[in-house]
């Protein structure tokens, strides 16, 4: 998370040009121009102020300030007025008119940016073979040439209405057997799919689900084999899936997964021909115990990332809000956790910590150094309670770092993976000198994100997973060999990037436009990518008193890449009272650092779709509010790391606490 200022910043003072009139220096009402306060995505806007008192005379002496008040890593404005858009959203700016002698006036606009025009149309299913008197609902997504989706209205068209009829709501019926295309179109971008119709032979269908008793959650596969009048398979039919009750979802290829115990009637359709499967759903009964073994509170400042030592027990600890330490913990008594030693530096803020896998050294980032030299710290860990500093790099990356991940491959050696503030790019600096590091790469979006925030990166087996923020999930090759990439050649992979706007839009609603929200951190899992978004509302809400009362939100999305060139969300968790933040995933087991929600821990076994929270996926939760905290009473969990059947969770405000589960019990109840 990154801390920022919603207030008042210093701006040089821009003089506004009205006719020269003797008033009363009072500023009654202001203009800003443009009024038409939307702009395109990669564009700027140049807003211009007319001062007016309280009779309307212009105000020759008027000057004016303007103030970014949110939206930071969408977009910004400089000293002039000058908008320049880099993403989607709103930005909020105050504008200040003062005539000096009298109290300044204030006034804020919202400017709006929006996608560019629909540059591409993409229908799903992409292609289909229906039975005379089928029926299928076809959906379309637009996007503009950057990739922003776009909320259009279609027209929808078929190209043999005597064999598909298509509504304006992209719903198809299958008339007479032949073949047409049916095309989506919004402004000057089309999409289309090719649908065959065939004379419904359908006598009978056999429908076969890859299981009949399962619990919550688990997915299971229904084949639908249409036969004839002879017994015989009627080949390439695209069946329709529905079923009873409503709680639970089924996609088009016939993975069904209940989001609650009971008994489901699982219905496919070849037309008028229909067949069912009972499907009986136990409840998933994953929920465990979890008992709090040790506490290390910390209140002088905020407490960020905590690592782990590989082969001691030993943990280390990042401090924020003004915090120029990282403080070394003997936990080898977790009932007992004791500070050894604490590395200081210049920095305002250690956000990430990380050791090499051997457990030798120690890279710990840095931001808001008093000599604005940030970076990074490598230390040596010859004593592992005790950290000795042995090197700093700040080449190129004065600006702040981030994030840092260290990863060592034999063929490459060590490199340290971290964030420039100043640029948004990823730099690759070689450790395996741990005395001399050297940036050997750097990759950068292409996106125009003017405000854009590479924000996190974590790498594993030679692929790294950039949390890119408004661009969403981006994956390079940097050693794996899928695009031939190295730590000195990385490689684009894939994106997957989504509509921040759309899924955050009651964030919106209660704090205001310009808020915090975008693609925060990555973990890679089987063939799945965890990704968390980080999300706080521009304002608390109205009328509460401290800072007790303020939420986090965000998502959890679950990103199958088993499709290079399709990643697609296929599961997800919403949280009901708090956000999502750092990730660790072991063991079929998904630990959250949930902000204002504390600690959730979540079973991810076997095939994830759907809703997890509806489904009884949480194993756990502890809230780890604290009236003695640094905020009194208000949980603000960081992150977690799991080590020897031990959790070491951080609470921003209230430090760490080391957790232990019961054992987990018997798959299918307790």
């Amino acid at each position: 998370m990154k801390t920022l200022s919603l207030g008042i910043l210093a701006f040089a003072i821009v003089p506004i040009s009205v006719a020269a009139q003797a008033t009363t220096p009072t500023v009654g009402s202001i203009i800003v121009h443009p009024t038409d306060r939307t702009m395109l995505v990669g564009d700027t806007l140049h807003l211009q102020v007319e001062a007016f008192d309280a009779n309307g005379d212009p105000l020759p002496e008027a000057q004016v300030r303007f103030n970014p008040a949110g939206a930071f890593f969408e977009a910004s404005v400089d000293s002039t007025g000058l908008v320049t858009s880099g993403s989607t959203g709103t930005i909020p700016i105050g504008v200040a008119v003062i005539v000096p002698g009298s109290d300044p006036y204030v006034e804020r606009v919202d400017i709006e940016m929006v996608p560019g025009p629909a540059a591409t149309v993409e229908v799903s299913p992409s292609r289909l073979y229906l039975a005379v008197g089928q029926r299928v609902k076809l959906d379309a997504t637009s996007r503009s040439a950057l990739g922003d989706a776009r909320e259009d209205t279609f027209t929808w068209q078929s190209t043999a209405p005597a064999v598909i009829e298509v509504d304006d709501y992209g719903r198809v019926v299958a008339v007479e057997p032949g073949e047409a295309t049916v095309t989506a179109t919004t402004g000057a971008a089309s999409g289309d799919v090719i649908i065959e119709v065939v004379p419904n032979r359908v006598a009978e269908i056999e429908l076969t689900p890859s299981a009949t008793e399962v619990r919550q959650g688990d997915v299971i596969r229904f084949q639908a084999t249409p036969h004839d009048e002879q017994g015989a398979v009627v080949e390439g039919l695209t069946p329709s899936f529905s079923f009873a009750p409503g709680h639970g979802s089924i996609d088009p290829e016939g993975a069904f997964v209940a989001y609650r115990p009971g008994e489901y009637v699982v219905t496919a359709s070849f037309g008028d021909r229909t067949a069912d499967a009972l499907v009986v759903v136990e409840p998933r009964n994953v929920r465990r115990p979890l008992e709090v073994v040790g506490r290390l509170p910390r209140t002088a400042f905020t407490t960020e990332e905590v690592w782990a030592h590989p082969t001691e027990e030993v943990v280390y600890l990042g401090t924020g809000s003004g915090g120029d330490r990282m403080y070394a913990i003997d936990v080898s008594d977790p009932t007992d956790p004791v500070v050894t030693d604490s590395l200081v530096a210049d920095t305002r803020r250690v956000n990430d910590v990380m050791t090499t896998p051997n457990g030798r050294h120690l890279v710990h980032t840095r931001e808001g150094a008093s000599s604005r030299r940030n970076g990074i710290v490598v230390a040596s860990l010859e004593d592992p309670r005790h950290p000795q500093a042995i090197t700093e790099f700040t080449e190129g990356v004065t600006a702040g770092v981030h994030s840092a991940f260290v990863y060592e491959q034999p063929a490459f050696g060590t490199h340290v993976y971290l964030t420039n503030n100043g640029t948004n790019a990823m730099h690759v600096i070689d450790i395996s000198d741990p005395t001399n590091p050297q940036d050997v790469a750097q990759w950068r979006s292409p996106s125009p994100n003017a405000g854009g925030s590479l924000h996190d990166i974590a790498v594993q087996d030679g692929l790294a997973y950039l949390s890119y923020w408004n661009d969403g999930l981006i994956v390079l090759d940097v050693g794996n060999g899928v695009r031939e990439g190295s730590p000195s050649s990385p490689q684009f992979v894939t994106q997957y990037k989504y509509d921040l706007n759309e899924m955050y839009r009651n964030v919106e609603v209660d704090g205001g436009p310009g808020f915090i929200r975008g693609t925060h951190t990555a973990w890679r899992y089987r063939d799945y990518v965890f990704i968390a978004d980080e999300v706080f509302a521009s304002q608390p809400q109205r009328g509460t008193r401290d800072a007790s009362a303020t939420r986090a939100w965000g998502n959890l999305q679950v990103i199958d890449v088993s499709d290079w060139e399709n990643p697609r969300s296929v599961a997800w968790y919403t949280p009901e009272d708090g956000g999502v933040h750092n990730l660790w995933v072991e063991d079929d087991l998904l630990y959250m650092g949930a902000y204002t929600s504390g600690l959730r821990v979540f079973d991810v076994s076997g095939e994830l779709r759907g809703d997890l929270r509806a489904q009884g996926r949480e194993v756990a939760h502890l809230d780890t509010a604290d009236m003695e905290g640094r905020v009194q009473n208000q949980a603000m969990t960081w992150g977690v790391v799991v080590k020897d059947e031990l959790a070491y969770v951080n609470d921003m405000h209230n430090g760490l606490w080391i957790v232990r589960f019961d054992p987990a019990p018997p798959t299918g109840g307790q």
